[in-house]
């Protein structure tokens, strides 16, 4: 072998790990735009080679969940449980992993196919109900039109329609699209009731809850400056404090408040625990105000 040969053959020999280097970031790459988990089959049918994908795992790059599915090592644990297991991120757990407003922790919930059969050692709620929509085999986490037929089922009216209509004012759903689907009762009913202008969950909760008193409920109502919670008939507003209402936010209620009364407008504020573990109390209080007529205007 010549000189030149020499050095050439040097030169493709320190150009190989780098080139290798390369293309194990660039599947890691793959895997973080796909979700930080997926199916091994999917990056052999995106083109990348069985034994770039083994030597990326063995580098440490990626880390093998279970036969067939790889993960980044900083991947969703949620993600790479469903993935292990072989179900799908559902409910309540994926509507908290969307930032939709949720009462209480009640564990994971995860959905399964109808012959799953067994399904690995799941510490959840397993739900076995046919989707809206069709789930995919490489999906880990449902989409918002199963999320929500599921919480429709699942949870009480109260609190899906906390969560549902939390969908809805992030914009994360059409309802005119939603009604459209094959909805089970309970999601049907809440399809017919839920409106996009709740701006808590706690919000969402008072208004089933005050439909009995047959008054006019109107939310998000620009007076004096800002928003109100909820107006109830004319002049009788209930501010629903979140756990944000507090420095500066609670002396800008208070301010709020004062001028809201002096343009002869009763205001009525209440917090969390009120709302979600006392509501007797609100109610009453509600319903002396409106015994003594302070929702209505001027005659």
């Amino acid at each position: 072998m010549t000189a030149i040969q020499d050095a050439a053959a040097a030169r493709l020999a320190s150009a190989r790990p780098a080139a290798e280097n390369a293309v194990t970031n660039a599947i890691r790459e793959a895997v973080v735009r796909r979700g930080g988990v997926v199916r091994t089959r999917a990056l052999l049918e995106a083109g990348w080679g069985r034994r770039a994908v083994d030597r990326t795992v063995s580098s440490g790059a990626l880390v093998r969940v279970r036969t067939g599915w790889v993960a980044t090592a900083n991947a969703d644990a949620n993600l790479v449980a469903a993935a292990r297991t072989g179900v799908v991120l559902t409910c309540v757990s994926q509507a908290r992993r969307l930032g939709l407003w949720v009462l209480e922790d009640q564990g994971m919930h995860v959905a399964a196919r109808a012959h799953a059969g067994h399904i690995g050692a799941v510490m959840a709620t397993v739900h076995w109900s046919r989707p809206l929509l069709p789930r995919h085999p490489d999906l880990l986490a449902d989409p918002i039109e199963n999320v929500l037929g599921l919480v429709a089922t699942c949870q009480s009216f109260e609190s899906a329609f906390a969560v549902w209509e939390s969908a809805l004012n992030q914009g994360l759903v059409d309802l005119q699209a939603l009604r459209r689907l094959k909805l089970p009762p309970a999601a049907r009913r809440l399809a017919e009731q839920v409106r996009p202008f709740s701006d808590s969950g706690l919000e969402s909760i008072a208004i089933p809850r005050l439909r009995w008193l047959r008054l006019p409920l109107r939310q998000q109502v620009w007076i004096a400056g800002h928003r109100v919670d909820l107006l109830i008939g004319d002049r009788l507003v209930l501010q629903i404090d979140g756990g944000h209402h507090v420095g500066a936010q609670r002396e800008s209620d208070v301010a709020h408040d004062a001028a809201l009364m002096l343009m002869g407008y009763h205001v009525i504020r209440v917090g969390y625990e009120q709302v979600v573990h006392r509501w007797h109390e609100v109610q009453d209080v509600i319903m002396r105000a409106v015994a003594q007529g302070l929702h209505r205007g001027d005659d």
